[in-house]
């Protein structure tokens, strides 16, 4: 199947089932790891409907997700990485800030990404070497310095060894940008970098299918994904800190960030 077309069916899974979303009500929250770290029966309706016709589309397809511990081999021929609801802690609460995210990976390497807004109705794509696309039209990082924009920020809630230094680093970006935003949805957040309505995101520590969708549309849109330690964000399933954003505020972000 042609990457084109991996994106339409990706994108239409994504719409399809972003109505069970729009659609939730009495919504309950069960703890995983810990109390900040919650799930819902809709993120596993919204992860079984996504694998259902991605299955469907492309037989045979592996599949790497957030619920139900279903991990496959990352350097499948295709597989789907799944964030089903993206941001499940806004769901639970009703603030409407929440998207279905899903990349798709060839023999390892990121083709195409897909992460939906229901909400805004944003649907946020990316094909590799083709460009970042948000509702069709094309999007860019913003080409101004990181001093003149908004940074956007996790707090890396299921982590609280890292508060100090999560803190320490908002700090620092509250002081040297505009201003900073915690929204709750890493992979909009990265989205939000993508579109140049942020200067950067960062966020100490998030999982692979946070961060790969909207990784492939960072890169897309001109711009770069870093660790804090300024390396490539690692493709193996572990956790990693992120910092995203054009090639000179990333830059400026982590020469600040080396001064804590």
């Amino acid at each position: 199947m042609r990457p084109a077309e991996l994106l339409s069916a990706m994108t239409a899974a994504e719409r399809e089932a972003a109505g069970l979303m729009r659609e939730a009500h009495d919504i309950l929250a069960e703890c995983k790891t810990g109390h900040r770290d919650v799930v819902t029966a809709y993120d596993r309706k919204v992860q079984e409907l996504l694998i259902a016709r991605l299955s469907e589309a492309v037989p045979g397809a592996r599949f790497f997700c957030e619920e139900n511990d279903r991990h496959d081999e990352l350097s499948a021929e295709h597989l789907f990485i799944i964030d089903p609801i993206d941001g499940t802690m806004n769901f639970v609460r009703g603030l409407h800030h929440s998207c279905i995210s899903v990349a798709c990976c060839c023999g390892g390497v990121l083709t195409a990404a897909a992460i939906y807004n229901p909400y805004a109705d944003e649907m946020f794509t990316a094909l590799r070497g083709e460009g970042a696309l948000c509702n069709g039209r094309a999007i860019r990082v913003t080409a101004d310095p990181f001093c003149e924009t908004v940074t956007a920020c996790g707090t890396s809630p299921y982590n609280p060894e890292l508060t100090d230094k999560t803190f320490a680093l908002l700090r620092m970006a509250f002081l040297e940008s505009l201003d900073i935003r915690r929204e709750g949805s890493a992979a909009l957040d990265l989205c939000s970098a993508a579109a140049g309505r942020v200067g950067v995101y960062v966020e100490p520590s998030i999982s692979l299918w946070d961060y790969a969708a909207g990784k492939l549309i960072v890169e897309e849109a001109g711009g770069v994904c870093r660790t804090l330690e300024g390396e490539e964000l690692p493709f193996d399933g572990r956790k990693s800190s992120v910092v995203a954003g054009s090639r000179e505020n990333v830059a400026e972000f982590l020469r600040l960030a080396a001064k804590l």
